[in-house]
């Protein structure tokens, strides 16, 4: 028996099989990164220039968007033209966008989110006399001595048990006295008060 044809067409199969290119395997298709989680805005947040909010209508896609608050106040979204935002809740504006709405569509139900609060009203400010005066992002739960603590402590000079807390409600100022040498000194959590958006805490300095 001649084995040689034989060993060469198993030689000639195996040179084939190397050459031939190998198949082209698709990569696995990308995975969309997770949308960026909302800010955590307290539910009496006030709504101000520059904010980026979205807006969501039950049971109506095409209705839902994300805008900005624009420099004059107002937002415009579809159906809705030029309605005012600023100094609002965002409970309050969507209850104001459903008004507008029923004129459309059948009992709109709209959820408003906060996603990107950057506006005044959603800063806090810290004056007087603390090493490093500033203004510092509000987030739930902020308290005076967390916003002290940011701004580096009291100062030398500082008279801390005569500090306030300024706030405005229903337009109107209101002070709130605050001792902040107990609290920081002391440990006196009872002038620990949270702190709202748009707050300033004024440290004034010692008459001394």
């Amino acid at each position: 028996m001649k084995v040689f044809p034989l060993l060469a067409l198993l030689v000639w199969t195996q040179a084939a099989v190397a050459q031939t290119p190998a198949a082209s395997v698709a990569p696995p298709p990308a995975i969309p990164a997770p949308p960026a989680p909302a800010a955590d805005v307290s539910p009496n947040y006030i709504v101000g220039p520059g904010d980026t909010l979205q807006i969501f209508v039950w049971r109506n896609p095409e209705l839902s968007t994300t805008v900005p608050v624009r420099p004059d106040g107002k937002i415009t979204t579809p159906l809705v033209q030029d309605m005012v935002a600023v100094g609002k809740t965002p409970s309050e504006l969507g209850r104001d966008i459903e008004k507008v709405l029923e004129e459309y569509i059948r009992s709109p139900q709209v959820n408003i989110i906060v996603s990107n609060p950057v506006s005044a009203f959603s800063q806090i400010k810290v004056v007087g006399q603390v090493t490093t005066p500033q203004s510092m992002a509000f987030r739930e739960g902020m308290t005076v001595l967390d916003a002290v603590l940011a701004a580096g402590g009291l100062g030398p000079y500082a008279a801390g048990n005569r500090a306030k807390v300024v706030r405005q409600v229903s337009g109107k100022q209101q002070e709130i006295k605050i001792k902040l040498n107990d609290l920081v000194n002391k440990g006196a959590m009872k002038h620990n008060i949270k702190l709202q958006p748009g707050d300033v805490l004024v440290v004034p300095e010692s008459r001394l």
